[in-house]
């Protein structure tokens, strides 16, 4: 079972989140307490025709008419509530995904999440969070407001029969109290097994390739398979659960109607005081526990909701690092680091071990050394996505660890070995850099990093259309569109991590010449196994076993 101190901040977070949408709340639940005054105004003429109907005094024509009348618009109020509500839950749903898209933009490459997990996290996760703002939050208002009112009218009418309701009523959170506890481990269960199976799936089509490659696909499939049948399982006991919880609640109602039509007189003999009055009792039995019908049955819904919440609240409640904001992007950088010492959680050793080196306005310096020396920790903090333990980094003097993430960001442009491409043209990509530039900034861009180059053999030229990751694309090629977005955000820092990794001779050298040009002017770092690159800076900084800054070489 999930720890107490999980389940307490994800019901904290659940909370606080349920008083964001109190105003989108507020209106499915007038509209279900209108209806429920309607339905007990129907309640009240049909028992007047059925004592009509038995012989007795009752009502007229006159309310047939008025029965009719409400009978459309309690089925417009559930339209209108039924509207209101998805609405509601909409928005939440939204909001809630655009914050937790955000959050996972600003970890960057220092989440340790896999693609899979974190696609499950923004569709599966969000998605089981709307059913608890869209229909548990309306109905547990009124799954209190509702009987209440119907408690309210019954004492008007016989005071026994509202006493009998008063007690059954309450004998419904026990019975759901009771069933809950196994359905919220249950529901917890299922959405940690469909999580592994949405993150395992996701993951195994990104490498289906390489799966056929060394003839594990069958062998896959049924692992998948395998995983797909757990699921299968963890549902049906969720469902289990849930029609147990609605099981307990028929057999109240039921027992509340058989207790009160035995008082009543089952056959309303003519010696009854008032035959109107006990059908209208009987009658606000299902009006009495319709609202709470509906809160059983949203019931796992909120299950649901604290499952994933318990995987979203950790992530949304932890506030990004505060820090300052740049009035502007300053046209030129020096950096410095000064004894900077960066330690991963977990790490046996740390990744940067008092690194020190300067860097003027327009220099460019190269970090070489072994695969985990901390090439690629040394931009991850120029970019925010880490810290340091310790040491200053310095950006035109002033302290950079003071700059919020985002800001750092904002400094530089960034290549990585691979460029992700999205589905989309090419030049929906090259504009992902900075979509506001005008058509010349994009044209200059793309010559630039040489992209016209090969985009006028294509039929289309820059409107071609590419798939996810580069599909349509050599990896040059993608390389290049990857290198016109470092020159369209003309950034005044450029980052370069191993940009001609598994480039053929070739295309390297065609690459090398926009790299060239792109670090011209330009403050660059380029951690690099290449010795091509080489050639961009006399300044090369050796990162050793020991991950301490060597000498620098000339």
């Amino acid at each position: 079972m999930e720890p107490p101190v999980n389940g307490r901040a994800a019901s904290a977070w659940l909370r606080k989140e349920a008083r964001a949408q109190r105003g989108r709340v507020a209106l499915p639940i007038a509209l279900g307490l209108l209806s429920t005054l309607c339905a007990a105004g129907l309640a009240w003429l049909i028992a007047r025709l059925l004592a009509t109907l038995l012989g007795f005094p009752g009502g007229g024509w006159a309310d047939v008419g008025l029965a009719l009348l409400l009978i459309l618009v309690v089925a417009l109020l559930g339209m209108a509530q039924e509207a209101a509500q998805t609405r509601a839950g909409e928005a939440a749903r939204a909001r809630i995904r655009a914050a937790l898209f955000a959050r996972l933009m600003a970890l960057g490459p220092d989440d340790p999440r896999g693609v899979g997990e974190k696609a499950s996290l923004l569709v599966d996760r969000v998605e089981a969070l709307e059913g608890f703002f869209a229909r548990w939050l309306p109905a547990m208002a009124l799954a209190l407001l509702s009987p209440l009112l119907i408690i309210l009218i019954a004492w008007w009418a016989d005071w026994v029969s509202a006493l009998v309701l008063l007690v059954m009523g309450l004998l419904v959170p026990v019975g759901m109290a009771v069933t809950g506890i196994g359905a919220a481990r249950e529901s917890r269960r299922q959405l940690e097994v469909l999580g592994r199976l949405s993150g395992r799936f996701v993951d195994r089509l990104r490498g289906l390739a390489t799966l056929v490659q060394f003839d594990q696909a069958e062998a896959e499939a049924r692992a998948l398979a395998g995983k797909a049948e757990e699921f299968r399982a963890r549902t049906m006991r969720v469902l289990r659960v849930a029609f147990l919880s609605t099981t307990v609640l028929e057999l109240l109602a039921a027992g509340t109607i058989a207790y009160l039509a035995w008082r009543h007189g089952a056959h309303l003999g003519a010696n009854h005081p008032d035959p109107a009055t006990a059908l209208f009792c009987l009658l606000l039995v299902p009006a009495f526990f319709q609202p709470l019908r509906t809160f059983s049955q949203a019931y796992h819904e909120a299950l649901a909701a604290r499952g994933a919440a318990a995987d979203l609240a950790p992530l949304l409640e932890g506030a990004p690092p505060a820090g300052l904001r740049l009035a502007e992007v300053p046209p030129r950088v020096a950096v410095a680091f000064t004894e900077v010492s960066l330690a991963y959680p977990g790490a046996p050793a740390p990744a940067l071990d008092r690194l020190t080196f300067a860097l003027a306005p327009g220099e460019a310096l190269l970090l070489v050394g072994p695969s985990g020396a901390g090439k690629s920790s040394v931009l991850k903090l120029l970019m925010g996505f880490a810290r340091p333990t310790s040491g200053r980094i310095a950006l035109n003097g002033q302290d950079a660890t003071l700059l919020a993430p985002a800001e750092l960001r904002r400094l530089s442009a960034y290549v990585g070995q691979r460029a992700h491409l999205f589905a989309g043209t090419i030049r929906e990509n090259i504009l992902l850099a900075r979509p506001e530039a005008s058509e010349a900034e994009l044209l200059r861009a793309a010559e630039a990093a040489r992209v016209l180059a090969f985009a006028r053999e294509l039929p289309e030229g820059l409107e071609t259309r590419v798939g996810e990751g580069g599909y349509g694309l050599s990896g040059g090629q993608a390389q290049r569109v990857a290198l016109a977005r470092a020159f369209l955000r003309d950034a005044p820092l450029v980052l370069l991590d191993e940009p001609t990794t598994a480039l053929d001779p070739g295309t390297e050298a065609e690459v090398m010449e926009a790299i060239a040009r792109l670090c011209a002017g330009r403050t660059a770092i380029i951690a690099t196994h290449s010795p091509v690159l080489r050639g961009l800076s006399a300044r090369v900084l050796a990162l050793g076993e020991g991950r301490r800054a060597e000498s620098p070489v000339a």
